[in-house]
């Protein structure tokens, strides 16, 4: 008889062994995940910031700077401060050693100016205009916030620099409603 289906049975076989074959193929296939490649920022060897500094330097302008640069870089590139300037207030409010992010601006005031001036008399540099520098508070400063605890405050650490208060929500890092709540408190420069 096995003479007999000699070759129904070998075709059984192959056809079983194929099968099986197709099968593993199928689970390994199967269960391989698709590779995701997350890229940030730091993957982009982003090695120049764009940062614009006005007022009382000797070329007002914007400047090509590497990234890390600090203020002092800056004010070195720009010719320096003009006899206008008003040193006191460069003195006690701008941070020289401060780094730079791109898209930040700089204004050094004028003599008599900085007591005027629409920030409150801090400049762009921060101060004491009771704005949260969102590229340079520390983790208790953003905590200080409403709706900003431990968790929000290092995402927005993290996600440093920001060109504008905007980017915490177009990066997705704060919700609209905290956001919106405060907007009013927050500044980039």
């Amino acid at each position: 008889m096995l003479e007999r289906f000699r070759w129904q049975i070998l075709i059984l076989i192959v056809g079983f062994i194929l099968i099986g074959a197709g099968i593993m193929v199928a689970r390994n296939y199967g269960s391989e995940k698709p590779k995701v490649e997350i890229i940030d920022d730091s993957d982009l060897n982003v090695t120049e910031i764009l940062v614009e500094i006005v007022g009382e330097v000797a070329s007002p302008g914007v400047y090509s700077l590497k990234v890390g640069s600090r203020v002092e870089d800056i004010l070195i590139l720009s010719g320096g401060l003009t006899s206008e300037a008003d040193l006191d207030y460069v003195e006690k409010k701008v941070n020289r050693a401060s780094r730079l992010s791109d898209g930040q601006k700089i204004y050094i005031p004028s003599v008599g100016e900085s007591s005027t001036s629409s920030d409150g008399g801090t400049g762009v540099l921060g101060g004491e205009s009771g704005l949260v520098n969102i590229n340079s508070a520390s983790q208790k400063e953003l905590e200080s916030l409403w709706g900003i605890g431990p968790v929000y405050a290092q995402n927005i650490i993290e996600q440093r620099p920001y060109s504008s208060v905007e980017e915490l929500l177009s990066k997705k890092i704060l919700k609209e409603n905290v956001y919106e709540r405060i907007k009013e408190q927050i500044t980039a420069y």
